[in-house]
């Protein structure tokens, strides 16, 4: 199992010496890969295509006279408590005092959800959500608890899932499942102010069993689904970006921005990068280089000396963009509707609605997350362009909250598409819809060395999508180094002399 790296006794702390190490990338991959290798004892240093370290957790701070006001996360925005690595690393680099709790899909009582008679409170929607859930059912005599139970999971499914992902279940989560729960008191899962919803986290953690009946290739998906809508996520007060910065901080080598990587070449004992540095292009031969950046990055540049399985992966893995768009607004209009925060399930375009805590200074407004969409949702919205696209999303989320058309209410806008976004060209491999023999190989195959070139990133991990799989490949990639013996090395080693026979 993936853990923190312990210092190790030997020549100036690494085995066998230090080595020097080129990381490309500076995303929480990179810093942490970086971070690791110092403390082993080696040389390390980072280098950046774009002029932001950080990668795809992006903390967005608004202005306004000269000061700063409230933020919005744009990239990653939340942290499963669960999330061993991620905890860790917050609790080393003395982060503890930012945990907060994050407030999510269904949280509110009083955040909404669609249905076909119009937007609902999440309070009062289990009656419509459990007769339109129940009619689509081919037999119905399940008990009350059952059929909540089935209403909620679709309600979260539909909320989190891209409308053509959900559009492709046929109900795959369905009768078997059912049958299983109807046999169990689900009286202690019920949760809300009027218990009319049920805690499906909790519950699939203590009915594993029941987990278990969700059809393999589908079992990736249900566990973000749980992830997302789980009670026990937690942000970071100050905003997710003092997380890199911190880990940055804490790095002793250099960190350089604006240096492109374009090119790669693997050889037996070294590996060639060819970096652009605004109008030249430099070449820099490397002992190791750790690549952290996104495969979707990566099949655009001229990459030499890899062989064919690892080209093939390159080029065949996916990734599904994220659109973020987010209202700096002149108050926090949510709470006098009665929502404190969580989120609302949108719909349309919008999809998903955050409502970050207003705890700062109130003079400076509020944020409002006004959407989030994942996969082709995303790819639609930012197929528009940034003025139609925020038209399009203040439209759709204006029949929710009407505040928004009140003159002044909203005094800027910040979005990211990070399918467009040239340093990512997607936001994260999400290999939903994969048996988990398939998920593992093609994990093990992304995050296989080149010789002296090793990968790292969500994309390499166990956990893709979210930070814990970017550190759990990065401690990967730092115990692969440490231990790695150049092939020149091995060939020397099998064919000199052994102390007996130099003694003789």
């Amino acid at each position: 199992m993936t853990a923190p790296l312990r210092e190790i006794d030997g020549p100036d702390g690494a085995i066998g010496g230090p080595k020097k190490v080129t990381v490309i990338g500076a995303g929480i991959a990179g810093l942490v890969a970086a971070y690791e290798l110092e403390r082993l004892g080696h040389d390390v240093e980072v280098i950046e295509g774009s002029h932001d370290i950080g990668g795809r957790i992006h903390t967005h701070r608004f202005s306004g006279d000269g000061r700063t006001g409230p933020f919005a996360e744009l990239g990653a925005m939340r942290i499963p408590a669960g999330h061993r690595l991620t905890m860790h690393y917050i609790a080393e680099l003395g982060l503890q005092n930012q945990v907060r709790e994050f407030r999510t899909l269904f949280s509110d009582d009083a955040a909404y959800l669609p249905s076909s008679s119009g937007y609902l409170r999440v309070r009062d929607a289990h009656e419509t959500l459990v007769e339109e859930f129940a009619a689509a059912l081919p037999e119905r005599n399940y008990r009350d608890n059952t059929l909540l139970f089935g209403a909620w999971l679709d309600a979260s499914i539909r909320a989190i899932a891209p409308r053509q992902f959900y559009d492709g279940l046929n109900n795959e989560i369905g009768e078997e499942l059912l049958n299983l729960v109807d046999h169990i008191d689900l009286t202690p899962y019920r949760c809300g102010s009027a218990r009319n919803r049920i805690d499906l986290h909790a519950f699939f953690a203590d009915h594993p069993r029941v987990r278990s009946c969700c059809p393999p290739r589908l079992e990736r998906f249900l566990d973000d689904v749980l992830d997302e809508t789980s009670s026990t996520i937690v942000r970071l007060r100050d905003g997710m970006d003092v997380l890199p910065r911190r880990l940055a901080s804490r790095i002793r080598g250099k960190i350089m921005t604006g240096q492109e990587v374009v090119g790669i070449d693997v050889r037996d004992d070294a590996v060639t990068l060819r970096i652009r540095q605004g109008v030249r292009t430099v070449t820099r031969t490397c002992d190791y280089v750790v690549c952290t950046i996104p495969f979707t990055v990566l099949r655009r540049m001229r990459l030499t000396g890899f062989d064919r399985d690892k080209l093939d992966i390159v080029h065949r893995t996916k990734y599904w963009a994220a659109t973020k768009i987010a209202f700096h607004c002149r108050e926090a209009f949510w709470e006098k509707d009665g929502i404190s925060g969580g989120a609302s399930f949108t719909g349309g375009h919008v999809r998903q609605t955050y409502y970050p805590p207003a705890d700062g200074d109130p003079a400076l407004g509020a944020v409002l997350l006004a959407s989030y969409t994942i996969g082709p949702d995303a790819d639609a919205l930012s197929r528009l362009g940034e003025a139609e696209r925020n038209a399009v999303v203040s439209r759709e989320l204006s029949a929710m909250h009407p505040e928004l058309r009140r003159p002044g209410m909203v005094l800027g806008v910040a979005g990211r598409a990070w399918g467009e976004r040239r340093w990512s060209w997607g936001a994260a491999t999400v290999r939903w819809g994969q048996e988990a023999a398939l998920r593992e190989a093609e994990r093990r195959e992304a995050a296989r060395p080149q010789r002296g070139l090793f990968f790292a990133g969500e994309h390499c991990s166990s956990k893709p999508a979210w930070i814990e799989g970017a550190i759990e490949s990065a401690i990967d990639a730092a115990h692969e180094i440490e231990w790695y013996e150049p092939r020149a090395s091995r060939v020397f080693a099998a064919t000199r002399p052994s102390r007996s026979d130099k003694s003789a």
